[in-house]
């Protein structure tokens, strides 16, 4: 099937250009595009997947752009199947309300809401909420839950259009979305719109150090348009009139960073800010030589996984997966693991299960098959829920079955 979208020659923050190759995972499908039994194999469309270095601004992308459309209005992954989002959802809602002292005349709008895992724990403090989700699938899940989702892709009309209705935010969330917007200075020109005079963005993004250092090279897919470190996105903030006040590292998704961000360019930001700055100074993160040996990398995590697999399967062994995750596709086409090596993969999320991963068309079943059918080895691809999902396969394991993790280097638990 014949792709859509366009190459990418030039940065989408800053306009610099040419970008420096960084990486090539090959042509892949849309890894959240997950088909099912009636679809043809060869009816998936495919994308290159290359990345890139911006030698002006620093911000690491991908050099291929999905329209946003084929990627994001039907989709399978829902925030509330994961304990572990759960939990930190609850948790950042009670802290951020209590330290801004939230109540009933306040509004908390999360950009990206999904199925209102996150803006649930606002409504049971008392605090209004709005969602934005452009997934009308699950738009309609966090309507059904009782929080007001609007359908549509945020950016700066979006913006325009809810200051001008009053609905400025005292607090706006945006967990794992800035890297999924192609047009990242409209994403960031709304916030400057929406937030209140006094209020504050809370942005959680995935942290380029952690990928490159720890060679997470399958959380690169199509809808990962943008892999930040601090310095490239307090350039994007700048140039649209924000300041990022403070930053925090998190374990989420295999390393992320917290920001503040507050309107004005003149707010004084916690000494964290500086530190955080002055440490990728000194990393060389503003320079190409930090991206170039990651394509090494990668290729040599590939090799071993393949070995480590084979081996296995040489000896008879029955191997399946866990986790029908985007990051799984990437890592499964990659690295050419099909239904020649595993027997299915399993997942919590029954939305997803009677599909098959993208490309390798290997079935997805209820993790229950692993107690069932009790294969020797299974690839953990969810390996950034990995405490999560070994508690939960207690029973699994007890009985013999061991789960193999991929990344940062090949490891058998």
């Amino acid at each position: 099937m014949n792709p859509s979208g366009m190459s990418v020659t030039t940065c989408r923050a800053c306009a610099h250009g040419p970008l420096s190759p960084v990486l090539s995972l090959g042509s892949t499908p849309l890894a959240n595009r997950l088909p099912n039994e009636s679809e043809p194999a060869d009816d998936e469309p495919r994308y290159p997947l290359d990345l890139g270095y911006c030698p002006s601004c620093s911000l690491l992308q991908i050099m291929h752009t999905v329209p946003p459309a084929e990627l994001f209005s039907d989709y399978v992954y829902f925030s509330s199947f994961s304990d572990s989002m759960l939990a930190h959802a609850r948790a950042l809602a009670s802290r951020v309300q209590s330290e801004r002292r939230l109540g009933a005349g306040d509004l908390v709008i999360e950009v990206a809401s999904n199925d209102g895992y996150l803006l649930q724990y606002y409504k049971e403090l008392g605090v209004n909420v709005l969602g934005i989700e452009p997934a009308l699938n699950i738009a309609r899940a966090a309507r059904e839950r009782g929080i007001p989702t609007i359908a549509e892709f945020f950016g700066r009309e979006l913006a325009e259009r809810l200051a001008s209705e009053g609905k400025r935010a005292s607090v706006v969330h945006a967990n794992n979305v800035m890297a999924h917007v192609p047009d990242i200075n409209a994403f960031a020109a709304g916030l400057e719109l929406i937030l209140a005079d006094d209020g504050i963005a809370l942005i959680e993004v995935p942290y380029v150090r952690e990928m490159i250092e720890r060679c997470e090279f399958d959380t690169i897919y199509h809808e990962h348009v943008f892999y930040f470190s601090l310095t490239a996105l307090r350039a994007l903030f700048a140039r649209h009139e924000l300041s990022v006040v403070d930053v925090e590292r998190i374990p989420l998704h295999g390393g992320s960073l917290l920001l503040r961000v507050a309107r004005g360019t003149q707010a004084v930001a916690t000494p964290r800010v500086r530190a955080m700055l002055e440490e990728e100074e000194r990393l060389g993160m503003r320079s190409y030589a930090y991206y170039e040996g990651f394509s090494r990398r990668v290729q040599a995590l590939r090799e071993e996984l393949r070995r480590v697999l084979l081996g296995f399967k040489a000896r008879g062994a029955r191997l399946a997966a866990y986790g029908a995750a985007a990051k799984g596709s990437t890592l499964l086409n990659y690295a050419g693991i099909g239904r020649e090596t595993l027997d299915f993969v399993v997942d919590r999320s029954p939305h997803k299960q009677g599909r098959f991963m993208p490309g390798v068309r290997v079935p997805i079943r209820a993790p229950s098959a692993l107690v069932e059918e009790k294969p020797d080895y299974v690839l953990l691809l969810t390996w950034n829920f990995k405490d999560e999902i070994l508690a939960q396969q207690d029973a699994y394991r007890r009985a013999g079955g061991k789960f193999i993790i991929p990344v940062p280097s090949v490891s058998v638990v």
